[in-house]
């Protein structure tokens, strides 16, 4: 959906902010560009919807070169949501919510049902939320806001830059998760910029680790803090990168032990008691370790699709998948 073709930036003082930059981004597929402040990734960002321009190569939206887009038609086309949010302060939440479709041209009604469409989607009540104005929201709700307003005419790219960055550590992971969900549901095609190591392995497929103005890896977060292509990635990603595998290292069936009549009569019969900690198969290990560390049992039932128990996680199962989700990634996997 996204191609960048041997793009550089350079600027009149000579700085080269972006140097011949080459990657994809398929379509639904969301891309975590992170690095360091002044290392280029917001530049590449913004060369998607021509807020820069490159001074050479060639980046393409579905196919096309947007170098031979009008510009205000393509970012009209495209979603951008950015860590200030930029919101209308004179006008209502709603009304911000649907500026492009009227842009557009959408009859206000139809703006406005789709705005307040895209509230709801994004957790906001319109009956309540739609009549205020940004100054009577918190931080995050301006935030669900941004993002409302960014996905309001449907765009099939959203460009995302620090979104999550202007809010509490709190809120922070709860923007997070529930941009992760919805995800899931519209599948759009993201950029998302961030210099948190942390946000950029939560929230990519893929993750592309910036230096000087390059890609030094890109690839998944697994891989990238399983085996860092650089010496460069491997003190980015930092000394601790091992335990950060375990937020996209899901348990598997692999992990588990039987359900034997003693783990049984502990869980409270052969169902299991429906108070004892369990999670689903697919949490991710660092989730699972947070649910057995708040419960005294020392195991953990995991359960399938249909909330059948599948079998517990014991601290042997934990020690087999941490040992799993720290070992180096083989590249001939990828």
């Amino acid at each position: 959906m996204i191609r960048f073709e041997r793009v550089t930036k350079r600027y009149d003082d000579g700085t080269t902010a972006v140097d011949d930059l080459s990657f994809e981004v398929a379509e639904g597929e969301l891309v975590t560009l992170v690095g360091p402040s002044g290392c280029g990734k917001t530049t590449t960002m913004m060369m998607v919807n021509r807020l820069v321009e490159p001074t050479s190569g060639r980046v393409l939206v579905d196919g096309r070169d947007v170098a031979g887009v009008d510009p205000v038609a393509l970012r009209r086309k495209i979603g951008y949501v950015i860590q200030q949010v930029g919101l209308f302060p004179h006008r209502t939440v709603l009304d911000n919510t649907a500026t492009v479709p009227a842009l557009l041209g959408w009859k206000k009604a139809a703006a406005r049902a789709r705005a307040a469409e895209l509230l709801e989607l994004v957790g906001l009540d319109p009956a309540v939320h739609g009549p205020r104005y940004p100054a009577q929201l918190s931080g995050g709700q301006r935030q669900r806001v941004g993002v409302a307003r960014a996905l309001a005419a449907d765009p099939p790219v959203l460009l995302m830059d620090e979104p999550f960055g202007a809010v509490d550590p709190v809120v922070r992971e709860r923007l997070q998760n529930e941009f992760l969900a919805l995800q899931a549901t519209v599948r759009k095609t993201v950029l998302l910029v961030t210099h948190d190591i942390e946000e950029a392995v939560r929230m990519g497929d893929r993750m592309a680790v910036y230096g000087q103005g390059r890609i030094e890896q890109f690839d998944t977060p697994a891989t990238v803090l399983g085996s860092p292509a650089t010496p460069y990635v491997a003190d980015f990603v930092g000394s601790d990168r091992g335990l950060k595998r375990l937020a996209v290292t899901p348990v598997t069936e692999a992990d588990l032990d039987p359900r034997t009549e003693s783990t049984e009569r502990h869980a409270g019969g052969p169902e299991g008691d429906r108070d004892d900690a369990r999670v689903p198969l697919g949490t991710s290990l660092k989730d699972a370790l947070a649910v057995l560390l708040q419960h005294d049992t020392g195991r953990l039932t995991v359960t399938g699709d249909d909330g059948r128990p599948l079998g517990v996680l014991t601290p042997a199962g934990v020690h087999r998948a941490l040992r799993r989700a720290t070992a180096p990634t083989d590249p001939s996997s990828r």
